[in-house]
């Protein structure tokens, strides 16, 4: 099992971003939702949430990301018209609502877009925010992020990810050899247990994850779950309690490379590598009843990662 799981592992070791493959997969429905990064972390907005409106300009509410920059918001009202201020050390901005400009720093800036009142609170578009406020600021149309700030991801190395012993996690480690280190061969101390809250994030000091979700395979049928990644063909485990690893290689005709530094890796919910278990062939074993929703955990592999391995919590149970 040693000798044919490191095979399997040497393999599928990221590579950079080159060409890409079929289109992704995508799920049907609706856009998803827009999601504000403050310095590679996610906002949290207990209302009001940021949008894209009809003519495709990005909508965010003022009052929460000012503030978390640390600006001053301020509200007044003369007769009908309604006003918002956002005043910082270094800038001043001054909004009329249903106006599609602003006074920023004194200077009269057009936006193609009316700053509205929504659900009670101020939207003005996000370029307003970078020529408002300073800051740096990007849509990642891939994700459907704004990213404010920089771009220095958290690690799994930072203290705020603690350790978990392999001897803690004894129910999930039936198949030992998914945690054995790519590079000392030693089987890892323990494990580190992030959660989708999380990403982005970076594991150790290489490939950034930036997101996991589940999609529909319009080729195969079923479901594949896709990681936007820094890396291509990082292989995955499903972990279930007290069972055999579910391991998962990359389905690399599937793989897209977005175009700005990352791709979308797409795995298998059900798959013909469940046959093999701790390196042994069952036979007439029916691994097509797997069902993902009975996983606790997916192990996020990495060559580069060298004393602990990396699972994020199933957020698909």
């Amino acid at each position: 099992m040693k000798k044919l799981m490191l095979a399997v592992l040497a393999g599928a070791l990221s590579v950079s971003l080159m060409g890409s493959g079929v289109k992704s997969a995508s799920a049907a429905g609706s856009p998803k939702q827009v999601e504000v990064l403050l310095n590679t972390i996610k906002m949290k907005f207990p209302d009001a949430k940021p949008f894209q409106d009809a003519q495709g300009s990005v909508m965010v509410p003022i009052r929460f990301v000012s503030e978390a920059l640390g600006a001053k918001v301020t509200y007044s009202k003369e007769g009908k018209v309604s006003k918002v201020g956002a005043y910082s050390k270094d800038h001043k901005v001054d909004m009329t609502i249903g106006q599609t400009s602003a006074l920023v720093d004194g200077q009269k800036k057009y936006y193609g877009t009316q700053i509205m009142l929504k659900q009670n609170r101020t939207f003005v578009p996000l370029r307003l925010v970078s020529e408002g406020l300073g800051e740096k600021v990007e849509w990642d149309k891939i994700g459907r992020w704004v990213w404010i700030g920089n771009k220095d991801f958290r690690s799994t190395d930072d203290k705020e990810f603690k350790l978990t012993k392999l001897s803690d996690f004894k129910a999930y480690t039936k198949s030992i050899e998914f945690f054995r280190s790519l590079e000392k061969k030693d089987i890892y101390s323990g494990v580190k247990i992030i959660k989708e809250s999380d990403l982005p994030i970076q594991l150790g000091s290489s490939q950034v994850v930036y997101s996991i979700n589940l999609v529909k395979d319009p080729v195969r049928g079923g479901n594949l779950v896709q990681i936007r990644s820094s890396h291509r063909g990082n292989p995955i485990a499903f972990l279930t309690k007290n069972g055999f690893g579910n391991w998962r290689q990359v389905l690399d005709a599937a793989f897209t490379n977005n175009g700005d530094g990352t791709g979308m890796n797409n795995y298998p919910e059900v798959s013909s590598l469940d046959l093999f278990q701790n390196g042994k062939f069952v036979e007439n074993y029916d691994y097509t009843k797997f069902k993902l929703s009975s996983a606790d955990y997916i192990l996020l592999t990495d060559g580069d990662l060298v004393d602990y391995a990396v699972a994020i919590i199933n957020p698909f149970k």
